[in-house]
């Protein structure tokens, strides 16, 4: 694994199965027997629940259970759910709200559910939800992203969850007011709904005293430890598994509601009950993404160099704590707040509030692509400002000397930040953008240019484990702690276990998502997979080969034996064994304990990807209609084990940062009712919206892990937002517009180049 490119010309492994129907998803492997589950839910963002009548419900045809939160209570299940709560500026904790699994006493946002009904058909479900008796008591509604209004929580004052501070306030304050220049800018960060392609579903079944829960997630870790706590289990008691998965994000990375319920259900009952959410319900009720406020400011002494950074945020965190929100919104965005920059003097304020919109605001690498957003419009308003060149501004301040320490008191270990610049200006033919511009000027149209640098943060949890058993018939199987949702992960492991055993792919079996064939892994998130699972892997591999050779050595009585990928071999000896020919020897010999190896691994630290985005966008004056027309990027992702599928990851990664920028936003009215419950009010992008990617990588390798990877899976989605952003502005700011905020929709711009004439007529 020491050369760039080990995998070339890999096609994905898992894509015959899954493009041919033969994939297993959640929907495909209920059993036939199971009841279906449908819950009824909050349709006021806020009220009290004054009555409850399920005795209608109870009797309808075919309806096996209705349960509420007293009935769960009775049953002996904890309600609350596990959520974040971070370090304050005061030295304490956020707030800690209880987020019950169904609605306790008050209802805290539209789509929050309140009773579960189980029967025979789903039809007859929905239909005896209907009939139960609910009254509530309106309260008032909080849409607001600011502090304050009556209180969601009682625990939370003012719905303020938490008042987060990192940084020397004073000591930037005084570079900020001693600077030659400075700079300051509003940075709205629009709310973003997921739309996996597979919306979130679940099937839970009991047998023989133990709980088996197959859920579309990533990982099956943090379902099991919610399980086991708020079902009173012991651990070795719940099983979790997740078949194919049709898309994550982040978002299937945590516990939600209806998992715990449906257990029970399933429990109480003695029978498996699924559930499986359909659009409006996954629109209603996953975790969204994004929805924060940034007020950023630079400052420059007189050769323009960075003396100081100062961020204000303002998240928004819905209605209650997730597992991880308080933490993605502070720890993760004070990771790589400064992006690729010298910025020694920095400070980041963040004050999260609560709101009767989203349930919970946490997922699709929340925090990266915030902090690369908000830097990189700054920098952008500050060339614009200072007048120079955007290119020249980033290259005076690009870190040079590794490692380098950030905010978060982390260290980036390496990189070419200034090589990355100037290979994506050639690649991006920026010498030959006012000719372009020209000739879009003389079809009538506006022509922008837009940069955005990158750093991204990648580790998660730093422990990952694999184990590797060697099968009769010459292959093996690589048992692995993370949870493909699209990725490719099997084709990645069995590449890279092949090339490190000698084993052909063909004969490889990648085994994933069940916590009873892995006792402990971290699961897919923050782009940790190949990387942790990788250094993992290897370890594993390096015990197997290890054993072997001394099993070798005293069984054969051949000394210095060594394996060099494929063959274990002797100096001055006939010997040469595959892997397949050694695991059979052993096995003739009794020792099986050489052919089941497992290793658990530790990463001391993260890695850094980063990169630079060129994009030029196109726009009609006329219309506000805007064309993505060209897409630079140059990544530095350390080791690529393949190619093809880390272009495929940066391809997902630039359509979803376009979604964002250009016609993604969940809108909520001022009752907290949301007005983009279907695809038919919000916009997701689609293959034509796009055009040719032109993808380049320039490596430097990380000495964080022995693969020497960085992680790309969400590069493409920090690099573009900025990148987008600062295209459009560029193309609006000769005809007198100053200001744009994402998405960049026709009436948008249309009434931002109208205003903008207004004002200078």
């Amino acid at each position: 694994m020491s050369k760039f490119g080990a995998a070339q010309g890999v096609g994905r492994l898992e894509d015959i199965r899954l493009l041919t129907g033969e994939g297993r998803y959640v929907d495909d492997i209920t059993p036939k027997t199971a009841l279906h589950g449908y819950f009824l839910r909050a349709q006021m963002a806020h009220a009290g629940i004054t009555a409850l009548d399920l005795a209608a419900a109870r009797a309808a045809d075919g309806v096996h259970l209705v349960l509420a939160a007293a009935d769960l209570e009775a049953m002996g299940v904890i309600l609350g759910m596990t959520g974040a709560q971070v370090r304050t500026r005061q030295g304490g904790k956020g707030a800690g709200p209880e987020r019950p699994v169904l609605a306790r006493d008050a209802v805290r946002y539209a789509g929050e559910a309140v009773a579960l009904v189980v029967a025979d058909s789903l039809s007859q479900a929905r239909d005896a939800a209907e009939l139960i008796g609910l009254d509530v008591e309106e309260r008032p509604v909080i849409t607001a992203l600011v502090p304050g209004g009556e209180a969601i929580h009682p625990q939370a004052p003012g719905n303020l969850a938490f008042d987060y501070s990192l940084g020397d306030e004073a000591a930037v304050a005084a570079a900020l007011e001693g600077s030659a220049h400075r700079v300051a800018l509003d940075v709205v960060h629009n709310r973003i709904i997921v739309a996996s392609m597979e919306p979130r579903g679940c099937f839970a079944e009991w047998q023989d005293g133990r709980l088996h829960l197959a859920v579309n997630g990533q990982g099956v870790w943090v379902q099991k430890a919610e399980l086991a706590r708020q079902l009173r289990l012991d651990p070795a008691a719940v099983r979790v598994t997740n078949p194919d998965v049709g898309g994550g994000f982040g978002m299937k990375g945590m516990a939600y509601p209806e998992y715990i319920v449906i257990a029970a259900a399933a429990r109480a009952l003695g029978r498996p009950v699924r559930w499986m959410s359909d659009r409006s319900e996954a629109m209603l009720t996953d975790n969204a993404g994004r929805d924060l406020l940034a007020r950023a400011e630079l400052g420059f002494d007189a050769d323009l160099k960075i003396t100081g950074l100062r961020v204000h945020i303002v998240s928004n965190l819905g209605a209650y704590n997730s597992q991880f929100a308080q933490m993605i919104q502070t720890e993760l965005y004070s990771k790589v707040l400064t992006g690729i920059y010298d910025i020694k003097t920095a400070h980041m304020g963040v004050l999260g509030v609560y709101t009767n919109t989203t349930p919970v605001d946490a997922y699709r690498g929340a925090g990266r692509p915030e902090a690369n957003l908000t830097i990189e419009r700054v920098m952008d308003h500050a060339a614009r400002v200072l007048g120079v060149d955007g290119f020249d501004l980033r290259m005076r301040n690009v870190i040079k000397d590794f490692p380098y320490p950030l905010l978060s008191g982390a260290q980036v270990d390496c990189g070419d930040f200034a090589n990355v610049l100037a290979v994506a200006r050639a690649r991006g033919d920026v010498a030959g953008y006012p000719e372009r511009k020209a000739a879009s000027a003389a079809r009538g149209k506006l022509r922008g240019l837009g940069v955005a640098s990158y750093l991204e943060a990648i580790l998660g949890s730093p422990v990952e484990t694999a184990r590797v058993v060697l099968q009769p018939d010459g292959g093996a199987t690589l048992y692995v702690g993370t949870q493909s949702n699209g990725q490719g992960h099997e084709t990645v492991y069995a590449r890279m276990l092949s090339e490190q055993t000698g084993i052909d792919v063909a004969l490889i079996r990648i085994v994933q998502g069940d916590s009873d064939a892995i006792p402990t892994g971290g699961g897919t998130g923050g782009s940790r997979s190949v990387t942790v699972q990788g250094t993992a892997t290897k370890a594993a591999v390096g015990a197997l080969v290890a054993g072997m050779i001394d099993f070798l050595q005293s069984d054969v009585g051949v000394k210095e034996v060594s394996f060099d990928g494929t063959a274990f071999s002797a100096p001055n000896s006939n010997m040469s064994l595959t892997m397949a020919e050694a695991a059979e020897w052993a096995r003739e010999k009794g020792r099986d304990d050489l052919l089941d190896v497992a290793q658990t691994i530790k990463l001391q630290a993260g890695s850094y990807p980063n990169g630079c985005h060129l994009v030029e966008v196109e726009i009609d004056p006329e219309t506000g209609a805007m064309v993505m027309d060209r897409y630079t990027v140059v990544d530095d992702f350390g080791t690529l084990i393949s190619p093809e599928l880390v272009a495929g990851q940066v391809h997902g990664g630039i359509a979803q940062g376009f979604g964002q920028a250009v016609m993604e936003l969940a809108v909520y009215d001022d009752q907290g009712q949301p007005l983009t419950g279907s695809f038919m009010d919000y916009a997701l992008p689609r293959a034509t919206d796009l055009p040719y990617f032109d993808i380049h990588h320039a490596p430097t390798i990380t000495q964080t892990n022995p693969l020497g990877m960085k992680g790309c899976g969400e590069a493409g989605t920090v690099g573009s937002c900025g990148a987008i952003s600062n295209a459009v502005l560029d193309a609006l700011a000769p005809r007198g517009v100053t200001s744009v905020d994402m998405p960049f929709t026709p009436s948008r711009i249309w009434a931002w180049l109208q205003e903008a004439q207004a004002v200078s007529a």
